[in-house]
């Protein structure tokens, strides 16, 4: 362990998450099979190894997927409120989890400690969504045109769930896949990024015990691990009828036809390119606020990380000031020291494709308003942390219209009236999350309404960073469609079926057709 990981308690985390210095990265719960290459672990923060991982072969996941299989056809056939009394107890061993947990997805990930714990309540809090609506499965009756017949439909478990999550959140989209499929009566198999292979087998860790602990069939919870070819498994396997996936655009255009070809079901959670409009009615304080995290936090890459900032004339300066004066207190450093504000980038890739959007920016005529660039010296030695940099651009520009995954944070001016500001906000190929600053009730209704804002997610008065688990998350156009989390999102992890029951001794045909014999 590096001086960074001792003196953070990161040993001792990884004791208290059953993790060791080689850990199989292919599990179906409580057997463990992995015979592929070692990925090693870095840790952005420090640059120190944290542990090994075995990656996942062809013929470990035929393990897998086998178990996953026979394990869904038990699990399916225990109701829903005992399935949900499994999660309540999955729960329970993440809050009592929380803190070590936290650490290690802020050690392996880069962002803060703060946000590593907040990342863990994100799962706790789904868990929690998910044990509720375990008695809450529900279907619809309607009428029938038919005398004496009834009408109604319900949904039954999908089957094997494959889940592809990215590293910016290396836990919480897990949860909120797998609470909900589990609580439908589905299996899952989960395939963490490779970046953050320790956080991942950490969560199946404390599942398989949780399972094993509980009589629950082998299989419901499985892990697999490696590079895309690893996922290829999963979305080409026609034994697995959805895939949820979380990362790019390019990623998630890959997946959707491959899945889409052997006619499987697809969840898309992709990139974002998200806009907060500033109006002169706004409340800058909390404009500066919502800005500031929305762009920085996580080093900005979340994927509803504020990217474009869109401020009316008659109040740019004064933003455009108080931004830049707010940007030169925000604290760079170790994530676990919780008086830093900003984290590492996750990798030296990372670093590099944050340090091309500056320069395309400048090529295409953006004023560098916050000069960007890498940190060295002591506490830098990672070679990931880097300055958060603004730059005042136009929204055509082509480094403004693609996402950029890390802290580079673009002011826009409009003019005129709040379509302008719309027109700007709207025409990217991204919608995942947006936001308006406003104390205009109809500037703020305008924002929502079905000629507003082309988003998933429309927020008044508060950042584009951050989600609720109630509400339904995930994002229109390259952002790729899917929802998760809240609200009735539960329904895709589930097939619907529609019943009608003629409890009479005649047999009327719908639409009054006549078959006489």
């Amino acid at each position: 362990m590096s001086k960074t990981a001792t003196a953070f308690g990161i040993e001792e985390a990884l004791k208290e998450l059953g993790l060791n210095e080689t850990n199989n990265g292919t599990s179906t719960g409580k057997d463990w099979f992995s015979n592929g290459d070692i990925i090693e672990s870095y840790s952005p923060v420090d640059g120190a190894l944290i542990g090994k991982v075995k990656s996942t072969t062809r013929e470990d996941y035929e393990k897998v997927i086998n178990s996953a299989q026979g394990g869904f056809k038990k699990w399916r056939t225990m109701p829903a409120p005992q399935r949900g009394e499994i999660v309540r107890k999955f729960n329970d061993e993440l809050r009592r989890l929380k803190e070590p947990l936290g650490k290690l997805v802020s050690y392996e990930m880069g962002k803060s400690y703060q946000e590593g714990l907040g990342e863990v309540q994100e799962m706790i809090d789904i868990c929690d969504f998910a044990v509720g609506l375990s008695r809450q499965l529900h279907g619809l009756t309607m009428h029938s045109e038919r005398p004496g017949h009834r009408m109604y439909e319900q949904y039954h478990p999908l089957g094997v769930v494959g889940i592809i999550s990215a590293f910016n959140f290396p836990v919480a989209v897990w949860s909120w896949n797998t609470a909900l499929a589990w609580v439908c009566g589905d299996a899952c198999i989960w395939k963490g990024s490779e970046k953050t292979p320790m956080t991942s087998v950490a969560c199946q860790n404390i599942a398989a015990r949780v399972f094993a602990e509980n009589d629950v069939p082998e299989g419901i919870s499985c892990l697999i691990t490696g590079d895309y070819i690893v996922g290829e498994f999963m979305t080409k396997d026609e034994r697995i009828p959805l895939i949820s996936a979380t990362g790019s655009t390019r990623m998630g255009k890959i997946v959707a036809k491959t899945v889409g070809e052997r006619l499987g079901k697809s969840l898309l959670e992709l990139g974002g390119n998200n806009a907060i409009i500033v109006t002169p009615d706004a409340n800058i304080k909390n404009t500066v606020i919502g800005a500031v995290f929305g762009a920085v936090g996580t080093c900005g890459q979340r994927c509803t990380s504020t990217r474009r900032l869109i401020v009316h004339e008659d109040v740019y300066d004064k933003v455009k000031n108080a931004i830049v004066d707010a940007y030169k207190q925000i604290r760079i450093g170790n994530p676990l020291d919780e008086n830093n504000h900003v984290g590492p980038l996750i990798d030296k890739d990372a670093v590099q494709n944050y340090l091309k959007a500056i320069e395309k920016v400048k090529s295409e005529g953006g004023n560098i308003l916050v000069e960007g660039g890498v940190l060295e010296g002591e506490g830098y030695e990672s070679g990931c942390y880097v300055k958060p940099a603004i730059a005042e651009a136009e929204n055509h520009y082509e480094i403004v219209q693609h996402e950029t995954f890390g802290p580079v944070l673009y002011i826009l001016k409009y003019s005129g009236d709040l379509e302008n500001a719309l027109d700007m906000q709207n025409g990217v190929r991204q919608g995942l999350s947006s936001a308006i600053m406003t104390n205009n009730l109809r500037e703020a209704e305008r924002f929502l309404s079905v000629e507003g804002s082309d988003c998933g997610i429309a927020n008044v008065n508060i950042g584009t960073s951050g989600a609720e688990i109630g509400g339904a998350f995930g994002g229109e156009k390259e952002t790729g469609g899917g929802r998760e989390s809240g609200s009735d999102a539960w329904k895709v992890y589930m097939r619907r079926q529609t019943n009608t029951i003629n409890y009479t001794t005649e047999l009327p045909l719908a639409q009054g057709i006549k078959f006489d014999l």
